[in-house]
């Protein structure tokens, strides 16, 4: 495409053309386009001149098109209703969309938050196509480059986390979807259920023991690991897994203790035998949130997916940690 010639064309000429072809009559177009004839016929010639073809020859019946008009006929509607479509404001009909979304989350929202939301969305909008892939170390990114539309990632409520809500890559945006804390998981018959039925839970004893970690974003430290630093203790680390279930796994098998989100524990030991034990000192929560990149802020599509994602939370999600 050569823009330095296209821009030298008046594209409202393009608009005269369609109506000349249509009419066959300068009286009937100039009538249409609200113009005199002289004014028609002024345009006609530039158009003769633009085009390098007479494209109508006056005939006792009106104007007969030359074969190059008849050939640019054939094609000037869908341009000209190609050029409408660039001057409408963006709009999104769900009903009938086709339009095709990417949405990284990290593992535990495949429990905890997408079962809320894909029914309802796509019961509005069956035609939209969703893909989702697995949250990591790439994905902002991909988020500020285009590759995904969406994230829903966990971020720590914590000034010393390397994960914080408010230290997001430029140009990113994002919600909050709901608070979650911490809570711990044992196996059934762990020892540290008798120093719990003692009242002996407490720091002392949670660092005591052998802890089993997923890896976030390709990081072996969570935001409560720095909490624990700060005052120079630390968690005996003694495994680290790729995801959620496999942690569980291997604390219903083993003496590990798993420390997670309140809300994918529940799921956890719907799977496995395991116990749920509180946290035993006090930590900041952290925060489930939908990420996206600023360019789509007003975006209609983009943003009727926020708003759905948004509101099937339930609200006794949103309360559950609180």
């Amino acid at each position: 495409m050569n823009l330095d010639n296209l821009a030298r064309i008046d594209l409202n000429l393009l608009v005269t053309l369609q109506v000349l072809l249509e009419e066959q009559s300068v009286t009937r177009a100039a009538n249409r386009l609200h113009l005199s004839q002289s004014a028609l016929s002024k345009s006609l010639n530039r158009l003769r001149d633009t085009l390098d073809d007479p494209l109508f020859q006056r005939t006792a019946h009106g104007l007969k098109p030359t074969a190059h008009a008849l050939a640019l006929g054939k094609v000037l509607p869908q341009a000209l209703q190609n050029l409408y479509q660039l001057t409408q404001p963006p709009s999104f009909e769900p009903a009938t969309s086709q339009r095709h979304f990417a949405l990284a989350m990290v593992e535990s929202a495949y429990e905890t938050l997408i079962p809320y939301f894909i029914g309802p969305l796509l019961q509005q909008a069956p035609n939209l196509k969703l893909d989702s892939y697995g949250w990591n170390e790439k994905s902002i990114y991909d988020l500020q480059h285009g590759q995904i539309d969406f994230g829903i990632a966990g971020r720590d409520i914590h000034p010393q986390s390397q994960f914080k809500i408010d230290d997001l890559a430029d140009g990113l945006e994002y919600q909050t979807l709901f608070n979650d804390k911490q809570v711990c998981l044992v196996r059934q018959n762990h020892p540290i259920l008798q120093a719990l039925s003692r009242g002996d839970w407490n720091k002392e004893a949670y660092l005591a023991l052998s802890h089993v970690q997923v890896r976030c974003e390709g990081n072996d430290w969570w935001a409560l690991d720095y909490h624990l630093a700060n005052t120079n203790h630390h968690r005996r680390i003694s495994t680290t897994v790729p995801d959620f279930y496999g942690a569980a796994s291997i604390c219903a098998h083993t003496d590990l203790i798993f420390t997670l989100p309140s809300s994918f524990a529940h799921h956890a030991q719907n799977l496995y035998s395991l116990v749920q034990i509180p946290l035993p000192f006090e930590f900041m929560p952290m925060a489930y949130v939908l990420l996206w990149h600023e360019r789509n802020n007003q975006e209609p599509g983009h943003k009727w997916v926020r708003e759905m994602i948004f509101n099937s939370i339930p609200k006794a999600l949103m309360l559950a940690a609180h």
